[in-house]
């Protein structure tokens, strides 16, 4: 059984809805998708120290669908900084069945932002902070 990564706290928690899901009860992929993007989102600002657009998914891959009710934890990891750019590594894992709870990891992707200025143009990412 899959259990969420230890000691580490999710970018994102959400539940999807009805409104959500297609006609066969599973969540959009879109949906998900705009779900990491936030969550990707959230963790490259935080090392930007301000705003940033996303520039790529690089990659996205879908293990196990989403349903109405799943407690999705989306995790996301700085895993490079450039010049101005920031890639993030996003990990999705869905809880189910609250009577005997089931977690799936449910997607994966990695994303690049770049960090943007007042001026709406790329900016130098600053140096990291030590915590």
């Amino acid at each position: 059984m899959t259990t969420l990564p230890p000691g580490k706290m999710p970018a994102l928690r959400v539940t999807p809805v009805p409104a959500d899901a297609n006609l066969h009860g599973d969540i959009f992929g879109g949906w998900i998708m705009s779900q990491v993007d936030i969550a990707a989102g959230i963790a490259a600002a935080a090392r930007a120290r301000g705003r940033v657009g996303t520039v790529a998914v690089n990659a996205f891959q879908f293990h196990q669908p989403v349903f109405v009710g799943d407690v999705l934890s989306i995790y996301a990891d700085v895993v490079r900084v450039g010049r101005t750019s920031i890639t993030v590594f996003v990990e999705v894992y869905a809880q189910r069945n609250p009577e005997n709870v089931e977690t799936v990891k449910v997607t994966e992707a990695t994303l690049t932002y770049v960090a943007v200025g007042p001026d709406r143009k790329a900016r130098v990412v600053p140096p990291e902070v030590p915590h």
